[in-house]
């Protein structure tokens, strides 16, 4: 292993983290300085639904593709949702098991799964880019800054695919470019808008708490009428 290879595994990465996680810091506690407005009505609805039931609710509802009509309809765009998020994970996983914990990709197995996801979410990225680029309708609501974090993290995926065996028998540029794009997309995000993981835990736990106290939340759906 080359002194480059070594310091874009290590050092890059961990000054990256730490850039990454001062920045976040200094958003949450930005974010904390706001406080929710407080209920102005009596609660209503059923007796069984609770500020704590609709929390819990409204924070597992990305868990649950029938609770939005966006999903409930379109199942092959949650479906990509999943298996792009996944591929996040795989991917930025990766980036700790290579130079902290190479040995658990001797398991070949293990090697063919996280291949499986990083080039899954790939193919998922290739299609939500066509989609973006050829419905007007995407390209109306679309910055550029949703054009670039897009296409970057659809080669990131690309790269980190090439970068599971671990190999450097064909030389070390495949590892290079992974851990170079791994370290700028660590510094990037907390810029763009895929940091809108950062706010979920807390647009949700408002969400829920304000509809569990209207009885809104957990939704209760009506019997289907019988055709």
């Amino acid at each position: 292993m080359s002194d480059l290879l070594h310091f874009s595994e290590t050092t890059l990465q961990e000054v990256a983290l730490l850039i990454m996680a001062i920045v976040y810091i200094l958003r949450l506690r930005w974010l904390l300085k706001f406080k929710a407005g407080k209920e102005r009505q009596a609660p209503t609805g059923a007796a069984d639904t609770t500020r704590r039931r609709g929390i819990i609710y409204s924070w597992a509802n990305v868990a649950n593709p029938l609770a939005m009509e966006s999903t409930r309809t379109k199942p092959f765009l949650y479906a990509q949702f999943a298996v792009f998020h996944l591929g996040v994970i795989a991917a930025i996983g990766l980036s700790f098991v290579i130079p902290y914990a190479p040995g658990i990709l001797e398991n070949a197995t293990l090697v063919l799964i996280l291949q499986i996801c990083c080039g899954a979410a790939c193919a998922v990225g290739v299609i939500r880019m066509f989609r973006r680029f050829g419905s007007k309708h995407m390209r109306a609501i679309s910055s550029p800054d949703d054009y670039f974090s897009l296409m970057l993290m659809t080669v990131w995926f690309f790269f980190a695919t090439l970068a599971v065996p671990n190999s450097t028998a064909n030389g070390e540029g495949i590892l290079l470019t992974y851990f170079m794009m791994t370290a700028f997309f660590l510094l990037y995000v907390p810029f763009s808008k895929i940091s809108h993981y950062l706010y979920y835990p807390f647009t949700r736990y408002y969400l829920g708490k304000t509809m569990g106290y209207r009885g809104v939340y957990p939704l209760k759906r009506a019997p289907q009428p019988r055709g």
